[in-house]
């Protein structure tokens, strides 16, 4: 083990501990709550917890795990792992399910970045060592198109693009029952669940959560809805559409009906990456990406539609 000391930035003031310290030393939250939980996370020499919150000016100690137990980018091949477009700067992918975008603690699945290393691609080197050119992230459970950057450039243009909300992201949902309205914006805040710390929820004094949706196509017992992301928090559209209580369908985890799910087939949620849309890097031109339902989300929507 060793420790490290800094001064919390101005930038982090506020932030929760597993936040702060995750951007600050490129681990992830869950590395840190680890720490915390575990006492080796001390700010202005008092033990802190996860949630507590950052002030700038102060002081924190961090106690970390020998460098041998890093995570590590294992090069493995991705089945169904489709590459939609692949230049100099970018790469475009389609996930599937069942898989992390990078390594992470308790993970021993396929991750997107070990498929990239498999297929013999360089990608950039910016950012933490396990998650190097990872721009943004979908669920292991969530498939659809992503982009990983390739180059140093790409890496930096990227990563502001989506903090300043530029980049064009849609999704197809199938949720449970018939939202009302059927077109609208759920702006509420989202954090780690009080009491479920592998969840989360709508939480006041959260952070900024912004979805924009439209149902367009309605079925007996559930809507398909296009959504539009404002903001891109972890588990944002199965949070919110969990709030609204009409959860995505094989949600089991945020309350969907388990019947249902069993019904369709589904072992996951019924939730889909559709298209992605930002400015190239390289020359600033826009360009669009979309990739098509996989089989288990094509056939459970195939049943509703010969139900309706």
């Amino acid at each position: 083990m060793s420790a490290r000391m800094l001064p919390i930035p101005d930038g982090l003031d506020g932030m929760r501990v597993d936040a702060g310290l995750a951007k600050m030393l490129g681990l992830s939250r869950t590395v840190i709550a680890e720490l915390a939980e575990a006492g080796e996370v001390l700010v202005d020499g008092r033990t802190a917890g996860k949630s507590d919150k950052l002030v700038a000016g102060g002081l924190v100690e961090v106690t970390l795990p020998d460098p041998r137990n890093k995570l590590e980018v294992v090069a493995e091949p991705v089945e169904g792992m489709e590459i939609l477009h692949d230049d100099d700067d970018i790469v475009v992918i389609s996930k599937p399910v069942g898989v992390a975008v990078h390594p992470s603690p308790g993970w021993t699945g396929p991750t997107v970045i070990g498929g990239l290393a498999a297929a013999g691609l360089r990608i950039s080197t910016s950012g933490a060592e396990e998650r190097q050119g990872v721009v943004h992230r979908l669920d292991a459970g969530t498939t659809g198109v992503m982009v990983v950057a390739k180059s140093e450039h790409a890496y930096t243009v990227l990563k502001r693009a989506f903090k300043e909300r530029t980049v064009d992201k849609g999704y197809h949902a199938i949720v449970q029952g018939h939202p009302d309205p059927t077109r609208g914006t759920i702006d509420a805040p989202i954090d780690r669940h009080p009491k479920h710390d592998y969840k989360f929820a709508v939480v006041q004094g959260g952070r900024e959560s912004v979805t924009h949706y439209e149902v367009v196509e309605a079925f007996r017992a559930a809507s398909l809805a296009q959504i539009k992301l404002e903001t891109g928090r972890t588990h944002q559209i199965r949070v919110h559409f969990s709030a609204m209580r009409h959860p995505c369908v094989g949600d089991l985890t945020y309350g969907a009906d388990p019947a249902l799910a069993r019904k369709l087939g589904l072992s996951r949620q019924w939730l889909h990456a559709k298209t992605l849309a930002f400015a190239h890097p390289s020359d600033g031109r826009w360009v669009e990406f979309e990739s098509e339902y996989p089989d288990d989300l094509a056939k459970a929507l195939k049943i509703l539609r010969a139900e309706n």
